[in-house]
């Protein structure tokens, strides 16, 4: 029998591993990974220049671009894995922004009034898996990985970003979702860890499979 088609997506915190866990699912189960489309956002110098002013315009600059990705894998003709979902933009990073006072009300509501009326339009994924992590690993996973633009990110604001975190996925309903615990785990560097995952993803998935690789 043929292999179903399946349409899965990493979500989680900066630092949580999707990047990692998309290459390595990719692999193991012979699925197209996509990971975040790089898009040069023409608001951005403005943004930094004017948190207030631009933060809707650069918003909605990124849902455009996040929405042409998200069909892209909608309509790839085999199964996917996608680091970082169009819904985490809105619920998460737009939301924040709002809270922070970075967005006015009447901006957010317009963002949020067009976010809902296309991704209403929008498949959702099969499987959200979601990286669930504490501050303090989020904190060691990014010194780690020693890249120069996060230096800055303080404890505080990965706080604020994974109480939103919580609250979108304690409302999800739109599609199955499995969470992972990732504080003690490493799934990158021990076999037994990412093996754990990969069982578990085929569980969630069931009965959906016909055939999966089973590599792992």
């Amino acid at each position: 029998m043929p292999q179903k088609k399946h349409f899965i997506a990493i979500a989680g915190n900066i630092g949580a591993g999707k990047s990692t866990l998309t290459r390595l699912l990719a692999s193991a189960f012979e699925w197209q990974p996509f990971f975040e489309a790089d898009a040069e956002n023409p608001y951005l110098a403005d943004f930094y220049a004017d948190m207030k002013a631009w933060s809707f315009h650069s918003q909605v600059f990124y849902l455009g671009k996040r929405l042409e990705h998200h069909r892209k894998l909608v309509d790839h003709p085999t199964s996917v894995v996608q680091d970082r979902t169009v819904y985490e933009d809105a619920e998460i990073f737009a939301c924040n922004l709002y809270q922070q006072g970075h967005m006015s009300d009447r901006d957010y509501d317009t963002y949020r009034r067009l976010y809902s009326a296309i991704s209403s339009f929008l498949p959702p994924p099969d499987l959200i898996v979601y990286l669930r992590a504490s501050t303090d690993a989020l904190t060691r996973h990014i010194q780690r990985r020693g890249h120069s633009y996060e230096r800055g990110i303080s404890p505080e604001y990965l706080a604020q970003l994974n109480a939103l975190y919580e609250n979108w996925i304690d409302g999800w309903t739109a599609s199955p979702i499995l969470t992972i615990q990732m504080d003690g785990l490493d799934f990158q560097h021990n076999l037994l860890d990412l093996a754990g995952i990969a069982s578990e993803i085929r569980d969630a998935l069931s009965p959906q499979i016909v055939n999966i690789n089973q590599s792992l």
